[in-house]
């Protein structure tokens, strides 16, 4: 501990249980009169919100330039963070606390002026991601981002926790082992440049510092172990004005600033938070368990292994925790740490399978778990009426994925969907659709999971209201007047009825009839799918607003009129494309099973089959849907086929009319002897040459069955050919066995 008479620095690991345990004995060894953290200076008023008993970390402080609240900032705490635990502990007792690291108004400033001079300098570099947390120790190098951690590997030991709790925590005197990590940094600061950035950062730290000790009173200092040597009581001295005309004129941004739930997940050095650490939910056990710490970790392995259905007896657990502390017995450690255990965990649970392993690492070695914050933290009004609609919904926010299924005919299941669907509306995908098994469409499938950037995206959609039904409505409605493609508006239109926004679906169906007039017939289609699907299913929601069955009829009569024209003269990959919209809408169609509709589209196909420029692809496909849809009879079918395969033909256009025929199922097949007869008549009578030419597509047409629906129609080609051997008999010979006959069966002398 560096130290004059009234002034202590206590340097810390962040995020590291084992700092934070010391610490806190540390301080009340000694309590300091006045507490200053390493933090954004401009957080201070959220500091009491840290010691409410309603939140519950991981959170962290997010700063956001207003009126662009992509551009933010975080910073993370979790339980067993050095910070989090000094200020609960000065808040318990009434200490004044402060934070005293560089503002958030200032970092975000200088993210926008360097995020500008990147742009000029080459226009094509991405920003970066803003929902990354702000790194405590910003350095390009493993030694400035965490430089106890590679002491602990100088050492020999590879994990920095036990390290810390052999040289640490079996001393009694907490205060030497923070003086002897002073002196080690600046020993270690000697021989390493210190960024820019670094040396503005200091430079704050010691102005508040400054401003702290002119009350007279003891002062304690809670700082990351690399900023420790330029916070000393010499520093302090010498860099007085220098300081004071480093931070002269520093840019500052307008900003808001909150707490948001954070996870573990986010706390993870693979997350790209550069003072994240391997293992948050290792930390977390460490932090909170003082004795029997392999043993309690592999008990807890043992359960979530059997709660998974795996095997994990109570003589495994004896077994891996003797075999972790032979382990570290061999690797001259004093006490086993996480690789040991999990070597042990691999030796004794998963010696056939990694399953057990990778269900320790997602649950226990990481542990997802979320943290919550008190409803009186400042936030934007959107999200304090998402955070009452998921209270009075109780749709609990949770870091794992959680299935959900939603009965839309209750009223609380359809107001759960409403609101899932709104979010989605709001790009914040808390619910993702999940498909569910049975009959029905007044049920809803859901998987949720929250992740910490929604608390950014909550913000950026508060511009559009301080509502879910305003906002969603708000960007519901600008969507409709950006759309460029009638799909967008059929599929928004489908968005907004399922989200209950009927403003924003009167809107929207306003302007998908307008545009239809000028639309093209691939459009045309294309929009059909989502109307009929509202169409149809609209009244499980309690849809409101005007019907979409009219404006389908109107757009199946539209495309229907053009379809022929649109047919004809077409490459094999645009003919491709159409047939995949035909299908969707012919699909459409009939799911509505509307009369108007249904007449108007079999007139359509009825025109595609008698015009005689189509793309073969395309007709062959018409005739088999007016087959399907009992406008052809099985001779008019019959007698299409056999014109399709006349001899003389291309045989790519023959095998194209067949690939349309066949299908999707290549059913007919399977249902059409006489069909399948021609079929085999016609490639019986194929050149060798034309034969390769029309088996690749053949063979992609029968690829769509099943393997014994194949099996099937080779079994059936094979009793026409036995049919054919047993048509060439002699008469004279079968009449000689009928005498022979007659008298067995005495019926003749």
């Amino acid at each position: 501990m560096a130290s004059e008479s009234s002034y202590h620095i206590y340097p810390i690991r962040h995020h590291g249980p084992g700092s934070a345990r010391s610490l806190e004995r540390a301080l009340s060894a000694a309590p300091p009169e006045v507490l200053l953290i390493e933090g954004p200076s401009d957080a201070d008023a959220l500091l009491p919100f840290l010691n409410d008993p309603a939140l519950t970390p991981p959170v962290a402080l997010m700063a956001h330039v207003q009126g662009h609240p992509e551009r933010a900032v975080f910073y993370p705490l979790a339980e067993f963070s050095p910070e989090f635990v000094a200020i609960r502990w000065a808040l318990g007792r009434g200490i004044p606390v402060a934070f005293m690291d560089l503002p958030a108004a200032v970092t975000l400033a200088q993210r926008e002026q360097e995020a500008e001079a990147s742009e000029k300098a080459d226009p094509d570099v991405e920003s970066p991601d803003s929902t990354q947390p702000e790194e405590s120790e910003t350095a390009p190098d493993e030694l400035r981002s965490d430089p106890l951690a590679a002491l602990a590997r100088a050492a020999g030991y590879p994990d920095f926790e036990r390290w810390w709790d052999q040289l640490v925590e079996a001393r009694s005197d907490d205060a030497a082992v923070f003086d002897a990590v002073a002196e080690v940094m600046t020993a270690v600061r000697e021989t390493e440049e210190t960024q820019e950035r670094d040396l503005l950062r200091e430079a704050h730290m010691r102005q508040r510092i400054r401003e702290a000790q002119k009350g007279g009173q003891s002062l304690a200092v809670v700082c990351g172990a690399w900023h420790t040597p330029a916070l000393t009581a010499e520093v302090l001295s010498c860099e007085k004005k220098a300081d004071a005309a480093l931070l002269k004129s520093l840019p500052r941004a307008k900003i808001g600033l909150t707490l948001v739930p954070w996870t573990h997940g986010r706390l993870t050095a693979s997350s790209g938070y550069g003072a994240g650490v391997t293992s948050p939910g290792w930390c977390a056990h460490l932090f909170n368990t003082s004795q029997h710490v392999s043993a309690s970790w592999l008990i807890r392995s043992a359960r979530l292994l059997r709660e998974a259905k795996l095997d994990a007896s109570s003589a495994q657990v004896i077994d891996a925790t003797r075999l972790a502390e032979t382990l570290a017995s061999l690797r001259g450690l004093g006490l086993p740490g996480l690789h040991e255990l999990t070597d042990a965990t691999r030796a004794v649970f998963a010696w056939e399978s990694d399953l057990p392993l990778r269900l320790i690492s997602e649950q226990l070695i990481v542990g997802e778990t979320l943290g919550e914050v008190p409803s009186g933290v400042p936030s934007v009004p959107l999200a304090q009426d998402l955070a009452a609609q998921q209270k009075r919904l109780r749709l609990k926010v949770e870091a794992t994925a959680r299935e959900l299924i939603l009965d839309l005919r209750e009223d609380g299941g359809l107001e759960r969907s409403q609101l899932l669907h709104r979010l989605n509306l709001l790009g914040i995908p808390w619910g993702v659709a999940a498909h569910i098994s049975g009959a029905g469409t007044f049920k809803e499938g859901w998987t949720l999971r929250w992740e910490p950037e929604f608390s950014v995206r909550v913000v950026e959609a508060s511009l559009h209201g301080n509502t879910l039904v305003r906002a969603a409505n708000t960007v519901a409605s600008s969507r409709a007047r950006r759309a460029k493609h009638l799909g967008e508006l059929s599929e928004l239109l489908e968005v907004t009825r399922l989200s209950n926004l009927p403003d924003a679906a009167r809107l929207t169906l306003g302007i998908l009839d307008t545009r239809a007039a000028d639309a093209d017939v691939s459009e045309l289609l294309g929009a059909l799918p989502p109307l009929a699907r509202l169409a149809r299913y609209g009244d499980v929601r309690t849809r409101n607003g005007d019907d979409a069955a009219p404006i389908f009829r109107t757009l199946v009569l539209r495309a229907g009129a053009g379809l022929p024209n649109a047919a004809q003269t077409l490459s094999d990959e645009a003919a491709e494309s159409l047939q995949r919209i035909i299908a969707a809408a012919d699909g459409a169609v009939r799911l509505l099973d509307d009369e108007q509709a249904s007449t108007d589209w079999r007139s359509a196909l009825q025109a595609l089959d008698q015009t005689e420029q189509i793309h073969p692809l395309l007709h062959g496909d018409a005739v088999r849907r007016l087959r399907d849809g009992g406008a052809l009879d099985e001779a008019e079918v019959q007698a299409r086929v056999v014109f399709a395969l006349a001899p003389g033909g291309p045989v790519t256009a023959v095998s194209a009319w067949l690939d349309g025929f066949l299908g999707e199922q290549g059913g007919a097949l399977l249902h059409d002897a006489a069909l399948l007869t021609l079929l085999d008549a016609w490639v019986s009578t194929l050149d060798p040459d034309a034969f390769e030419t029309v088996l690749p597509p053949l063979r992609r047409s029968l690829s769509r069955l099943e393997a014994a629906e194949r099996r099937r129609i080779g079994e059936d080609l094979r009793g026409l050919e036995r049919q054919q051997v047993v048509r060439d008999v002699n008469d004279e010979l079968g009449m000689l066995v009928i005498p022979v006959g007659l008298r067995l069966l005495g019926l003749t002398p």
